[in-house]
């Protein structure tokens, strides 16, 4: 096995791409598409994408290899798209270590920069093969990514704390995205229907582990390696995975408690990671992220072993032990 250095990831060539299908000619939607490619992070969705796409035999090498970088450029503008919405929604000052959008260029200005890479994205999801389920495919991950944070802020405001209502959030916030971006190289590619449900499998539970880490972090973690302060979650009303397993048990009142007055009380936080680690929530959380990266790593038997299968299964397997 020769590893990571003899796939196509997300590259030089990649950036530029990305750069070249964000040119505009209005500053300042070109000044947050400069930003977003200088900001650079793990470029993890379309990573999936484009090892997706070798799971299925193709390379760098090939023809249809711009095609496919094309659809890992859409997957990182629709997340991207997100973010600037995302960043307005949730108030926030920074992204990826860079002044939030909107608090540069203000509110009208991001929300219209989110929109323009989501024209972007159509137009080259257009001249793609498939394009038309492609585009279908894109459409309904955008809704369920909308659902997913309309439905997080109406279960905080009616305080409607189930299972049900998380695991749709966190499948709308992450795993949606993450499922297209693992399936959209077999529509691209005409993979068979088995394949396609194989790598559609490993999105899914690959990105419901990646959110159910995060959140159980959120609470778990300390603020020095978290970098940031940690509890954030409890003070939005947010039950996430260790919290519904506290309402469950023998403290569920207070819990609830400190979740409808947003953990506005001092020591509230401290007192809710106290419970969650005396009442086994984090490890119940711990369990069910390994369960979930398991299944990820089980959808991709199905598929032909090689450099780029075990790669995807070392993102997954890396969520188990993830700390940041």
């Amino acid at each position: 096995m020769t590893g990571l250095l003899t796939l196509g990831l997300p590259d030089a060539a990649f950036e530029a791409r990305l750069r070249e299908v964000l040119r505009s000619r209005v500053e300042f939607i070109e000044l947050i598409g400069d930003d977003l490619v200088a900001a650079g992070g793990k470029r993890v969705r379309p990573m999936i994408a484009l090892l997706a796409a070798q799971v299925l035999g193709a390379t760098p090498a090939r023809a249809d290899w711009a095609a496919v970088r094309d659809l890992g450029v859409c997957v990182e503008l629709l997340h991207s798209a997100s973010l600037l919405h995302d960043d307005l929604i949730d108030d926030a000052d920074t992204r990826r270590g860079q002044q939030a959008a909107f608090r540069r260029f203000g509110n009208v200005v991001s929300v219209m920069s989110g929109d323009f890479m989501l024209a972007r994205l159509l137009g080259l999801l257009a001249g793609m093969p498939g394009g038309a389920a492609l585009t279908r495919m894109f459409g309904e991950t955008a809704s369920v990514i909308c659902e997913g944070e309309v439905l997080q802020f109406q279960v905080a405001a009616y305080q409607e704390y189930a299972l049900e209502h998380y695991l749709n959030v966190i499948h709308g916030k992450t795993a949606a995205l993450t499922q297209l971006a693992a399936e959209a190289p077999a529509v691209l590619l005409g993979a068979t229907a088995a394949q396609r449900e194989a790598l559609a499998t490993f999105g899914l539970e690959y990105g419901m582990a990646f959110q159910m880490q995060d959140d159980l972090l959120d609470l778990a973690a300390d603020e020095a390696t978290l970098g940031k302060p940690v509890g954030g979650d409890l003070r939005e009303g947010k039950a996430t995975y260790p919290l519904l397993h506290l309402l469950e048990g023998p403290h569920g009142d207070e819990v609830r408690d400190v979740l409808e007055r947003r953990a506005s009380h001092e020591g509230d936080v401290a007192r809710v990671q106290a419970l969650a680690a005396q009442e086994g929530a984090f490890e119940a959380t711990r369990a069910e992220v390994r369960r979930r990266a398991w299944l990820a790593v089980d959808a991709l038997r199905a598929l032909p072993a090689g450099d780029a299968r075990d790669a995807l299964e070392r993102l997954a397997v890396r969520e188990i032990e993830r700390s940041r």
